[in-house]
């Protein structure tokens, strides 16, 4: 919990302020009234029963400033019924994790004297995020001061202002002394070690400690790839008889580092206590929008959406889309081949050293290309996933993770496949995946890192000194950090940080093959992507709320997809390598036949392999097992109470 930083709230007492709520500066006062009114109601009264208190000016303070600011804290005893509210699992004091309970609190392991440091920031910053959220409409028609602002029964009140543009944002703060801490052990000291997964987690939340264990766990399965490459690449890297090794071993790799990262990944969130965490009822989106009616499931009154009119829109505008874009990949593509072939003429009519540097010319400028359109692609596929009017956020996030994979895999893969298989150039291959590599990588760390930050500067001078201050560990009163974070640019979320983890196992996975380098280059990119990831989580972007995560969620099914289509990738190579052709001299059709039957042997192998291979390690399935077992008892015991209680009360 932070100390350094207290406010008092309107009854007199002191609180640790966790989150910042900025409502536009020309709010009417009647509808501020009634929205902090409503944070502040007891919980039995319909409201969040939360400290909240307007944010002062400091001494640097202007008239330009927003007066609408509030600071949000709880409690202590609000922030552990709350714990239970959420669900959040914690080490009992026999070593297994089970769901707190307020009533049981003592017999969890750390929580000692009064509970102090129990809960972590992120977690107490959750659970007010939780009780902001479940702030529901009443009998209010509209929000007071704004007639066509209408309210409907049951619906998220915080929801439907951020919606309408009356709430700015709202955001969990920064721990000064934390950061620092944090910092310090993650990316100012460079050093070959571990992440702090556990620190990372305790301060960011388990989705994002889970996103830089798969970063970590990803690079150091490709460190084996990598050493095996090296001398590879230096003495057979010409000799494309003998790229049917690295295929081979590429095959085995992509299946099994899969398979053992879920065993991992189930170790990790079952110690963070989220693994058998149940999962939350899902509200509507904010900008789900439809005819009032009755939720069947809830009883409550909320927006309904004709399924068979998003489907409408689904099939006659969204996937029409997807396949025009597609077909401008396409087109874009074939004019990369054709300078190809123009650099190709040139460097062939007078070679030299100048017309050799111009042969990558066209391929660092289709990279280029392909990261422009992917962005483009980006924008114009949320636009169209947000119009097709998705009710939960799940499955919002799983339409726009299809449109956007599809088409990503497409622009960025598409050249390779047709040079590999249709050009059948292994020279040109090679050329150009490690030109989009290189390139992709370049661009990559300049947009997520360097770019934002540069902007942030750009755009606010004073906020950058104030960001310079908290650089050089000066005080900031908390009017001032608010100003500063609130400025910040806001985290969009793992996405993107998942998808270009996406194309480089695609790359290495599929034709790394005929370029041995390939995992070299992505370790090092990889590398490089820890630190500049964890200095934007730090330094650049707003801190955001912590979400509980028990795996990397649809992006697993997405990594297993790729390495099914690495399979056929390496399979097709294989039988296209001279090596393999000589056995079959007369007949390409029996070549065929055995690739294709090599191919469906390995392919039936890898999904044997998923299914031998527990996900979940043995020691956490018994764990697992026995709290279920001891619920079970539990509830037999009290129902059996509950029976034997009903004739003594009727004596």
């Amino acid at each position: 919990m932070q100390k350094s930083l207290s406010v008092y709230d309107s009854d007199g007492s002191t609180f640790a302020p966790l989150v910042v709520i900025e409502l536009v500066s020309e709010t009417k006062e009647e509808a501020i009234a009634w929205l902090l009114n409503r944070v502040r109601d007891k919980q039995q009264d319909g409201g969040a029963e939360l400290l909240v208190e307007q944010l002062t000016p400091g001494a640097q303070g202007t008239e330009k400033d927003n007066p609408n600011v509030y600071v949000v804290g709880a409690s202590w005893q609000r922030l552990l019924y709350g714990a239970e509210d959420v669900g959040l699992f914690k080490e009992f004091n026999d070593g297994s994790m089970r769901g707190f309970t307020y009533a049981n609190k003592h017999n969890f392991k750390e929580f000692q004297g009064d509970g102090d440091g129990f809960l972590s920031m992120a977690e107490c910053q959750y659970i007010i995020k939780h009780g902001l959220d479940n702030l529901r409409a009443k009998d209010e028609a509209h929000v007071p001061g704004y007639p066509k602002m209408k309210l409907y029964p049951g619906k998220s009140v915080i929801r439907r202002m951020q919606s309408k543009g009356v709430l700015v944002q709202v955001f969990p703060l920064h721990e000064k002394e934390e950061l620092k801490r944090l910092s310090f052990s993650w990316f100012k000291k460079i050093k070959l070690s571990f992440q702090p997964l556990d620190d990372i987690r305790h301060y960011f939340g388990e989705g994002m400690a889970l996103y830089f264990g798969f970063l970590e766990y990803f690079t150091l399965a490709l460190i084996p790839m990598a050493l095996i490459g090296i001398p590879y690449y230096l003495f057979d890297w010409e000799d494309y008889d003998k790229f049917t090794v690295f295929a081979g071993f590429n095959l085995v790799w992509c299946t099994v580092i899969l398979e053992l990262w879920k065993r991992l990944s189930a170790s990790l969130a079952y110690g963070w206590g989220t693994l058998s965490r149940k999962k939350a009822f899902e509200e509507p989106r904010p900008g789900f929008h439809g005819v009032l009616g009755v939720n069947p499931v809830t009883g409550r009154a909320e927006p309904l959406y004709s399924n068979a009119k998003r489907q409408l829109r689904i099939y006659l505008v969204s996937v029409p889309f997807v396949l025009l874009c597609l077909y401008l990949s396409l087109y874009v593509m074939m004019i990369y081949f054709d300078m190809e072939g123009w650099a190709l003429m040139i460097h062939d009519e007078e070679p030299t050293f100048w017309t050799g540097l111009l042969l990558f010319i066209p391929s660092i400028i289709y990279a280029v290309v392909i990261e422009i359109m992917n962005l483009i692609y980006r924008y114009a596929a949320e636009f169209l996933t947000g119009w097709e009017n998705h009710r939960l956020e799940s499955t919002f996030q799983n339409h726009l993770v299809l449109k956007v994979l599809v088409f990503n895999f497409f622009n960025c893969f598409a050249s390779l496949f047709y040079i590999a298989f249709v050009m059948q150039d292994m020279v040109l291959l090679r050329q150009s995946l490690a030109t989009l590599l290189i390139t992709s990588q370049i661009l990559n760390q300049i947009m997520e890192a360097f770019l934002p930050y540069w902007l942030q500067r750009r755009r606010n001078k004073k906020a950058h000194k104030r960001m310079i201050k908290t650089m050089e560990d000066k005080e900031l009163p908390l009017s001032e950090q608010v100003k500063l974070e609130a400025d910040m640019s806001t985290y969009l979320g793992t996405f993107d940080d998942y998808l270009e983890l996406f194309l480089l196992f695609g790359y290495v996975s599929l034709f790394s093959c005929v370029y041995p380098l390939a995992a070299v280059l992505v370790v090092l990119n990889n590398v490089t992507e820890v630190y500049s990831d964890a200095f934007k989580m730090c330094k650049v972007f707003k801190r955001p709320f912590s979400e509980p995560a028990a795996n990397i969620g649809v992006w697993q099914l997405a990594f297993e997809a790729m390495s099914v289509i690495a399979v056929v990738t390496n399979c097709a190579l294989i039988g296209m390598s001279p090596q393999v052709k000589s056995y079959f001299p007369e007949s390409e059709t029996q070549l065929i036949l055995w690739v294709v039957g090599f191919e469906h042997f390995l392919l039936a192998s890898k999904f044997i392999l998923t299914f031998v291979i527990p996900d979940v390690p043995k020691h956490i399935q018994i764990k697992l097992s026995r709290l279920e077992f001891e619920s079970l008892e539990a509830l037999k015991k009290r129902k059996m109470l509950e029976a034997s209680g009903i004739p003594k009360t009727a004596k």
